[in-house]
C-alpha cells in the first residue's frame, strides 16, 4: 500500500505539472517542506517585486525530486538537507556551480508543549509507551537525520526499542511537525526550528553537542530543466539578498554557519550525505 501512494502521488503531481506549467513566463520550484514557511512568504514578495509568477511544489525532498526528475521540468530545487542536493548533482538533475546555502538546520527533539511525557534525552525515547514519529528517511531530510542520530548514539537494544515505539513514518517535514501539533504523536526527531512554526504547541528538546553528527543547511541550485535560468537566478539571489534573509530569520531559521555551532562541537561536520542502512528502507522497490 505503501508503494502504491508513493507513485501514485508522484504520478497524479506529474499530471498537475504538465497541466500548468508549460510556459517560460512562470517559474516552478520543487521544494522540501523544511523551509515551508518562510518559503512561501519570500515567494510572495518575490513575486510582487519582480512581477515574474511562481509556483512551488513542497514535500519531502527525496519525494519532490521524483517529481522533477520524472516530469523533465522546473527551474530551481530547494531541498531541506544537503543529503538529496547530493543526490541531485550525482544525477545531473541541478547545475553544480548554481548551488548555494540559504539557512542552516539543526537536528532536535520536538514534543508537545508542556512535555506531558517527560522527554528530556534521546533514550527517553526506548521507555515504554512514547509515541514516537520520525519522517520517511528514503524521501525526507529530517528522517535521514533521525536515523543517522539513532545508530550513532544508540545501542543496539535501545535501537530496538525506539524502533518499536515508532507509529508513523511521515512524508514531509511539515507533516513532522504536524504530528506534534496535532497531538498525533508524543515526541518526534525533527529540526530546532520546528518549534516557531507552532510556539503554541510544539516545545524543543535539545541534544547534547556529542549526539548532533551534522550541522544541516538547506541549499538552492538551478534545475537542469529550467527554461529560464536567468529568472532562476533572480529568485536565488533575492532570497539571500537582505530582505530574503529577514523572512527567514523571522522564522528563527540559522543565518549562517557560526548560529549553528553553539549546538554542537566545534568540529561537527556540516552538510555532507548520510547513507541509509539497508534495515531503515521502509519503501520497497
Amino acid at each position: 500500500m505503501k508503494r502504491i501512494t508513493f507513485f501514485t502521488a508522484i504520478f497524479l503531481t506529474f499530471l498537475f505539472i504538465q497541466k500548468v506549467h508549460s510556459s517560460t513566463t512562470r517559474m516552478l520550484i520543487f521544494a522540501g517542506a523544511a523551509s515551508k514557511p518562510a518559503t512561501e512568504e519570500a515567494v510572495r514578495l518575490f513575486q510582487e517585486k519582480s512581477k515574474i509568477p511562481v509556483d512551488v511544489i513542497f514535500g519531502g525532498s527525496g519525494f519532490v525530486l521524483s517529481q522533477m526528475k520524472l516530469s523533465k521540468k522546473g527551474d530551481l530545487y530547494f531541498p531541506g538537507s544537503s543529503d538529496f542536493m547530493e543526490v541531485a548533482k550525482r544525477e545531473s538533475l541541478v547545475f553544480p556551480d548554481s548551488e548555494k546555502i540559504v539557512v542552516y538546520l539543526v537536528p532536535a527533539i520536538n514534543v508537545q508543549k508542556g512535555n506531558p511525557k517527560r522527554i528530556h534525552h534521546l533514550k527517553d525515547l526506548t521507555s515504554e509507551g512514547v509515541r514516537l514519529a520520525i519522517a520517511n528517511p528514503e524521501t525526507v531530510c529530517v528522517g535521514t537525520y533521525a536515523v543517522e542520530i539513532i545508530e550513532k548514539n544508540l545501542t543496539l537494544d535501545e535501537k530496538a526499542k525506539v524502533r518499536k515505539n515508532i507509529i508513523n513514518y511521515t512524508e514531509s517535514c511539515e507533516k513532522t511537525a504536524n504530528a506534534i501539533s496535532l497531538r498525533a504523536a508524543d515526541a518526534v526527531l525533527g529540526w530546532r526550528v520546528f518549534h516557531f512554526w507552532d510556539p503554541e504547541r510544539i516545545e524543543t528538546i535539545y541534544f547534547s553537542p556529542e549526539e548532533i553528527p551534522r550541522i544541516g543547511y538547506i541549499p538552492i541550485a538551478i534545475s537542469k530543466f529550467t527554461q529560464n535560468k536567468a529568472f532562476a537566478q533572480k529568485l536565488i539571489d533575492f532570497l539571500l539578498s537582505p530582505d530574503g534573509k529577514a523572512i527567514f530569520r523571522k522564522y528563527h531559521y540559522l543565518m549562517d554557519l557560526q548560529e549553528a555551532r553553539p549546538f554542537t562541537r566545534p568540529d561537527t561536520p556540516v552538510g555532507g550525505e548520510y547513507i541509509l542502512p539497508k534495515e531503515w528502507r521502509t519503501i520497497k522497490k
